[in-house]
């Protein structure tokens, strides 16, 4: 189950950009940014 929670604009337009610029599309893009957010917070917290 997804969230429902308030994205800026800002950080919207950062994904959507990221998304554009590899050649993905925007739910693919947002998965690509969640993982590798989980994953650098879960290095942080084996450190």
């Amino acid at each position: 189950m997804r969230p429902n929670i308030d994205i800026s604009h800002t950080l919207g337009g950062r994904v959507k950009d990221y998304a554009e610029a590899n050649d993905l599309d925007l739910s693919e893009a947002y998965a690509e940014v969640l993982e590798a957010g989980l994953d650098t917070l879960e290095t942080q917290d084996q450190q």
